[in-house]
């Protein structure tokens, strides 16, 4: 297939059950792997007026089981990663946990929290991504960013990303993160080490592995409430609870589990049923943190309208 005289790979009707971390059963009308992030862009001006879904580890994320009519564009191939004395750039693809252990080898710190977050950076910066304390925004000095409105690459710096929990303006505005650069701090091997093995054991004791199909996160802890998403949701009665090919996490009642070849539906529907009770026993409105992408039925519609209202 030819885009803007490149040649890029293409498929269509593309299975996407491994390149979503919940592994839902998804089909893709138009799949695209560009190598290099010009062949991203070519991409984008392509479909500047049918906004593609930029996919990178597919985490975070709930894949429509009927359709996915929007292009995808996967980032796995623009993985680059550049190095002046602290200052650090990573392509849109690059992964999460690999940067964190590449930081290491050069006795950097600031990237200790993403060893345990399977994500690329740009879903990291989309979302502000944090743990343990650490959040991208901490370290974030500037980004590559294409934007459709312009029809051409800008770069935002920090004082443009509007950092907050859960949150960046690429989640508002019509932008693409293509690179972005964060200025580190040295320290010593065994320092920035101890503090990985740390939080990989924290993971390990308190949030379910990816050969338990799951999405990471599933709703956010809300705003001026004393008991976290999770801590809400097992409160509710929903430790280990089981419904539709789905499961609570035992360990940690933030996570579902697509326990047997669920469905976008049976996921939906397991999550109106916390978010309901939630609401019914608390009074707490819980916001979705995993994104719905995708053609809906008309119950899924109903129920993601009445989530996300807040």
């Amino acid at each position: 297939m030819i885009c803007s005289q490149i040649k890029i790979k293409y498929y269509n009707d593309f299975l996407l059950t491994n390149f979503n971390t919940l592994k839902i059963n998804a089909r893709a009308s138009e799949f695209w792997i560009p190598d290099n992030s010009g062949e991203m862009v070519s991409l984008l001006k392509k479909y500047k007026n049918n906004s593609p879904i930029i996919l990178g580890m597919g985490s975070n994320v709930l894949f429509s089981s009927i359709k996915i009519e929007n292009p995808i564009i996967y980032t796995g191939s623009i993985n680059k990663i550049s190095l002046q004395k602290d200052v650090l750039t990573a392509e849109a693809g690059v992964k999460s946990q690999y940067l964190s252990k590449f930081a290491l080898s050069k006795s950097l710190s600031g990237f200790e929290f993403l060893i345990g977050i399977p994500s690329t950076i740009a879903g990291c910066v989309f979302m502000n991504a944090s743990a343990h304390k650490q959040a991208i925004a901490d370290t974030f000095l500037s980004a590559k960013v294409y934007d459709y409105e312009l029809g051409k690459i800008i770069e935002l710096k920090k004082e443009d990303m509007d950092f907050s929990y859960r949150h960046s303006i690429l989640k508002q505005k019509p932008y693409v993160l293509l690179s972005a650069k964060f200025k580190l701090q040295k320290k010593e091997n065994d320092l920035i080490k101890s503090k990985m093995d740390e939080n990989l054991l924290f993971r390990k004791n308190n949030q379910p592995n990816l050969s338990l199909p799951n999405c990471g996160s599933v709703f956010k802890n809300p705003a001026n409430c004393e008991f976290s998403a999770g801590a809400l949701i097992d409160k509710a009665g929903f430790r280990g609870f089981k419904s539709d090919n789905c499961e609570v996490y035992q360990n940690h009642c933030n996570f579902i589990i697509n326990s047997n070849n669920a469905t976008s539906v049976d996921y939906t529907n397991i999550m109106f049923k916390v978010y309901s009770k939630v609401k019914e026993k608390f009074n707490v409105e819980l916001e979705p943190e995993v994104i719905f992408l995708g053609k809906m039925t008309k119950g899924e519609e109903e129920k993601w309208k009445i989530m996300k209202k807040n």
